[in-house]
């Protein structure tokens, strides 16, 4: 098949851990017999610095026109200033906005290879094979905001179709993996929540009967990742809880550096990228742990461009590059680490 790709490699280590994702998709194109048109343009601070502007429009068009978008990482430690008008991060925002992408999907699956990188014993461990899903473009991140000296407010606001289709997508996946659903919450405490879990309710009870449902209050859902992350299939949350969970569900793996993300929306078209920072402190050194964003590659592949098998080949190189002890920094702090380089082209062996 043939596809186009917008590339926006942005800060930090992004260009660094974006290369090697770009190498692997031309071999995944090569191996498969697929052409992919892959466009780089400039987003985050790279774009404040050439253009004024976090987005600027012909990176914007370049998204709208693709068929997917691989993203690497936004942020710079002269624009950390959050009383700045312009900031690196306002490009993820309007991304997704301006694309719909109202879902973030963040599989968290171990590897057993590197199991002794988590912080959790080895046997909490054991069969961890979970999908988080993230509300995006509502809540609490996009009310409306007060500010005086004195006090300030966020407002938090849910729709019913918010709430829909967010879990028709939940529903959906569930149903395709081991058909458990749970939906996290703080209905007894907050009227967003409470609307949050009757529409789930209704909306799961009447379109995915062979989905069994759970609910599940925040603070529990957070103690149960570490205690039991086991049990858990498919998660489904509002955006501010979605991502403190997220970020904690990541650690169970080990490395931020290990796990991928989609972002989607209602057409096939999606925004991939890893899930870690833009790392000023390592940028440059080519120490940078590249796997997440291969393994964001490969579910571009599956999502946008529904190339199941090419997408489990590519997660299945990852893994063995892995189990082959090929480990970055962050995976191997006492050493020896491979560099960047050294564990895209295990991946690019493996395949």
């Amino acid at each position: 098949m043939k596809a186009s790709i917008a590339v926006l490699p942005g800060d930090g280590i992004g260009p660094e851990v974006t290369a090697e994702a770009v190498r692997c998709l031309d071999a995944i194109a090569k191996r498969y017999s697929h052409q992919w048109f892959m466009t780089e343009a400039p987003v985050g601070a790279a774009a404040i610095d050439g253009t004024g502007l976090p987005l600027p429009p012909h990176t914007l068009a370049l998204a709208k026109s693709s068929d997917a978008i691989l993203f690497g990482a936004i942020g710079d430690p002269k624009y950390a200033d959050p009383a700045l008008k312009v900031r690196p991060e306002q490009a993820i925002l309007q991304l997704r906005q301006e694309l719909g992408l109202f879902a973030n999907l963040r599989p968290v699956v171990m590897v057993p290879a590197v199991v002794d990188a988590s912080p959790l014993k080895p046997e909490l461990l054991a069969g961890v094979d979970i999908l988080v899903i993230r509300e995006l473009t509502g809540g609490i991140y996009f009310g409306e905001k007060t500010r005086t000296d004195t006090q300030a407010s966020d407002l938090c606001v849910y729709t019913v179709a918010e709430i829909e289709r967010i879990a028709r997508l939940a529903g959906r996946l569930a149903r395709d993996r081991r058909g458990r659903l749970t939906s996290v919450d703080k209905a007894n405490v907050l009227e967003t929540s409470r609307l949050w879990r009757s529409v789930v309710s209704r909306v799961i009870r009447d379109e995915f009967s062979n989905v069994r449902l759970d609910h599940m209050y925040v603070d529990a859902a957070a103690m149960h990742l570490i205690r039991r992350p086991a049990d858990f299939d498919v998660i489904v949350t509002e955006n501010m809880f979605g991502d403190i969970l997220t970020d904690e569900a990541s650690m169970l793996p080990g490395s931020l550096g290990l796990c991928p993300s989609a972002s989607l929306g209602d057409s096939t078209r999606g925004l991939y990228e890893p899930i870690h920072g833009s790392a000023p402190d390592i940028a440059g050194r080519g120490i940078a742990n590249p796997y997440a964003t291969i393994r964001s590659a490969a579910l571009l592949l599956r999502h946008s461009l529904g190339l199941a098998r090419e997408a489990a080949a590519l997660e299945a190189a990852v893994d063995a590059a892995l189990s082959a002890g090929v480990r970055t920094a962050d995976l191997a702090p006492k050493g020896p680490a491979a560099s960047t380089r050294a564990a895209g082209e295990a991946v690019l062996a493996r395949l």
